[in-house]
């Protein structure tokens, strides 16, 4: 096995498996009895990443009992290195995997991992961070299972504007100016820079003057995310009236942040997140964050589960309704106080 690598199977007992364990997408009877299908994260202590793959799992044996076709799921870790990455889907398809599923390490390297999958003739399904457009019309077999980040940013800034416009308390100092900070994901990563740039965009869009007083890069992480609020915190004190997170885990990082500082909860500035991972929702629920843009997790667990079982039986796709013959594009839900309950379980 390589690196970080989980093994999953769902379906039929290993000895049976480990029979059909080398049959690849070459060689396949009229009648499938097995599929392999291998997926690498690149980073599986990402909390909406691993709650998503928990929903994919679901999915995968929800579709055994539905098909009667066993799947196995092979699981690695890229452990953020894109050069491991490249390793373990050299390895998935030496095993024989069926299909690839890729949540890329750097969307801007996916040469490596599609020219291998091409010279195997394997299908690739990339998912949650998106490669660049250009990247995959380079192959008829690469998809991408995701949603449109701008919506996010888009909902996050809704968010903030109605925060401001409807409780006068958030304008701490009463100067009609949102002063904010903003918890970024990666450094020139596509999602964190649409989400932030929609974000503040949005703010303004709804009328509402603000003021940027700093950011920090936190790479997604809770622990990271509080140890840079932390420094916000002494560095503009009261000054911050919003925090504005690029995901969940680093808004809950900040709310670590204001509690070890020992700030009153009434003290406290907005804090928005984005993903609706099940601890952002908690924290939604308990009114520490004003809200959360839902990046539908399920849907997309579903959509990559469906998609790639299609490709490894040699189904037709077309019932997928993809988006330009390559695309599942999940929406985003905006997720108040009044609006959580139906999405916690």
């Amino acid at each position: 096995m390589g690196k970080g690598k989980a093994f999953i199977g769902i379906g039929m007992l290993c000895a049976v498996m480990t029979l059909c364990a080398g049959c690849g997408r070459q060689e396949k009877d009229d009648k499938v009895e097995s599929i392999r299908i291998g997926v690498t994260v690149y980073d599986q202590y990402d909390t909406f990443v691993s709650q998503l793959m928990e929903s994919f799992k679901v999915y995968a044996r929800q579709k055994t009992g539905e098909t009667g076709i066993a799947i196995n799921i092979d699981v690695y870790n890229a452990s953020a290195s894109q050069s491991t990455q490249n390793a373990q889907v050299e390895e998935m398809l030496e095993d024989g995997c069926d299909v690839i599923c890729v949540n890329l390490v750097d969307r801007t390297e996916p040469t490596t991992i599609i020219d291998m999958a091409e010279s195997k003739n394997v299908p690739v399904v990339f998912f949650n961070r998106e490669l660049v457009a250009e990247d995959l019309e380079r192959w008829n077999q690469l998809y991408y299972v995701g949603a449109k980040a701008l919506e996010s940013g888009i909902m996050e800034g809704e968010i903030a504007a109605q925060a401001f416009k409807e409780d006068p308390s958030v304008d701490k100092n009463g100067d009609g100016i949102f002063q904010y900070v903003i918890l970024e994901g990666e450094a020139g990563h596509q999602d964190s820079i649409v989400r932030t740039e929609y974000s503040v965009s949005t703010i303004t869009d709804n009328g509402i003057e603000v003021e940027k007083l700093g950011y920090a890069i936190a790479n997604w992480n809770r622990a990271q995310a509080q140890t840079k609020t932390a420094q916000m915190l002494n560095e503009y004190g009261k000054q911050i009236e919003l925090i504005l997170a690029n995901n969940d885990d680093m808004a809950l990082g900040a709310i670590d942040a204001l509690k070890a500082a020992e700030i009153s909860p009434e003290e406290w500035p907005v804090v928005v997140g984005i993903d609706g991972t099940d601890v952002g929702l908690e924290s939604v629920k308990s009114g520490e964050m004003a809200g959360t843009v839902y990046n539908d997790k399920e849907g997309q667990a579903r959509g990559m589960l469906d998609l790639a079982y299609a490709l490894a039986t040699d189904q037709d796709t077309s019932e997928l309704n993809l988006e330009d013959g390559k695309y599942i594009r999940l929406p985003y839900q905006k997720i108040l106080s009044e609006d959580v309950y139906q999405y916690l379980k």
